[in-house]
């Protein structure tokens, strides 16, 4: 289960608060779609489900227990720019998730640990569409492969929340199609539940079976500082999740 609990968050820095008063139930196994203009706190808010950061107030809760406030392998993470190692292939870029696991000093396993997190990985690379090219370089991949990649390295570890930040952004509008596809079948088949920060409402509906919008109710125009965002709209979209859902089933 990933049921995720948001009570009473604010998060202030100095001279600024960014979040405030943000309550939220999500159920296991839902897509969110965050959206809102520049500014409004949802990529803060992702940090925050990270456990990159953490609030000033109220807490957010996984599985009606605390959320572990340090970056763990109950979240996994994509961001805009391909977060790959350059020096590393594929096949090696998703097993190292494994072997930090496995082996936290060393870095590294042997014998027949190591090809067992081999062939778990040559199955999530598969997954993703990339068991051609296990042993390629990111540089011998297109945008959207090391993107693929990128999603590979998240699911190893086969985390309860999946965080994507703007993962979409630099991509062609035909690769981005493909993406959608790959990503609402991962979602599909693995139940995870997801947060997806975007600017592109579009995106955010075509994707989402909830889209959160992030915005302001209270200005001061002498302290733009003073007040945060909070969720204004919460719109839940369920007849997609359970379309999805038989989908996979038939498959």
């Amino acid at each position: 289960m990933s049921n995720v609990s948001v009570r009473g968050l604010w998060m202030e820095y100095p001279n600024q608060v960014v979040l405030e008063r943000v309550d939220l139930e999500i159920p296991s196994g839902e897509f969110c779609a965050l959206v809102g203009p520049s500014g409004c706190g949802k990529t803060t808010f992702l940090r925050l489900l990270l456990g990159e950061e953490r609030p000033t107030r109220g807490g957010i809760f996984l599985d009606d227990q605390p959320l572990v406030a340090e970056p763990g392998p109950d979240r996994g993470v994509v961001f805009q720019r391909y977060s790959v190692f350059p020096h590393l292939t594929a096949l090696e870029n998703v097993i190292l998730g494994r072997e930090f696991e496995g082996s936290r000093f060393l870095g590294r396993l042997f014998g027949a640990r190591r090809r067992a997190a081999l062939a778990e990985a040559a199955a999530v690379l598969e997954a993703v569409g990339l068991g051609a090219h296990t042993h390629k370089y990111p540089a011998e991949m297109s945008g959207g492969m090391q993107q693929r990649l990128a999603i590979a390295q998240a699911l190893i570890r086969k985390p309860k929340l999946l965080l994507l930040d703007e993962p979409f952004g630099a991509l062609d509008a035909g690769t981005k199609v493909q993406m959608y596809e790959l990503l609402l079948r991962l979602w599909a088949e693995e139940r995870m539940t997801v947060f997806m920060v975007t600017h592109d409402l579009k995106e955010g509906f075509t994707l989402g079976t909830r889209v959160l919008a992030f915005d302001k109710v209270r200005v001061d125009p002498t302290d733009p500082g003073a007040y945060g965002a909070t969720i204004t709209y919460n719109l839940p979209l369920t007849e997609k999740k359970a379309v999805r859902e038989r989908l996979v089933a038939a498959d």
